[in-house]
């Protein structure tokens, strides 16, 4: 008796999870964002950052049916002058003034208001595009849905170059911790 209640305990639970995972997703924008890295240096770790981050995507059925791209300067801030400057001259970013993220299909792999996703798409940076598959958490709030991914990136399958300085003594590492934090709504 006691398992035939938990039953239908479960079940209402999880047709209404499912059915909030299926409401239609309408068109919408980036109503703030931020991008941060972690570097690693000879002389400390460091947090490069920007807030100017900007985009859009075309709702759909449910989840999967999004569509997008978000893009963000490339003038990250380090909160060190020096090596904002340093930063600037590698990501060149006079040439390549934002990088940008095309979101081809966005795959849920679960239900419910807070969603692990994996995120298909093009990542260009300072002018080399890339595909990628890029796990993030969908988290939905109302009208509004928040996006979090953190990934690993070389800098050089970037063709970012500009990461020793003093001949060598300086160094800046070419694997760093990529941080993405946007807010979409309607």
């Amino acid at each position: 008796m006691r398992s035939c209640l938990g039953i239908y305990t479960v079940v209402p639970w999880v047709i209404a999870t499912s059915v909030i995972a299926q409401r239609p997703i309408p068109n919408g924008a980036v109503l703030r964002g931020a991008v941060s890295f972690d570097g690693r240096a000879t002389l400390g770790d460091f947090v490069g950052r920007t807030d100017s981050v900007w985009g859009a995507f075309t709702g759909g059925p449910d989840l999967s049916a999004v569509r997008g791209w978000v893009e963000a300067t490339t003038a990250l801030l380090t909160n060190n002058g020096r090596r904002d400057n340093d930063l600037k001259k590698s990501m060149e970013t006079a040439k390549y003034p934002t990088m940008r993220f095309d979101l081809m299909a966005i795959a849920p792999e679960g239900t419910g208001d807070s969603i692990p996703v994996k995120l298909h798409g093009t990542l260009t940076i300072h002018g080399v595009k890339r595909d990628v598959v890029l796990p993030a958490t969908v988290v939905r709030s109302g009208a509004e849905y928040r996006l979090r991914s953190d990934f690993p990136l070389n800098l050089k399958d970037y063709a970012i170059g500009g990461l020793s300085k003093m001949l060598g003594i300086l160094k800046m590492q070419e694997d760093i911790v990529v941080h993405v934090d946007i807010l979409f709504g309607p």
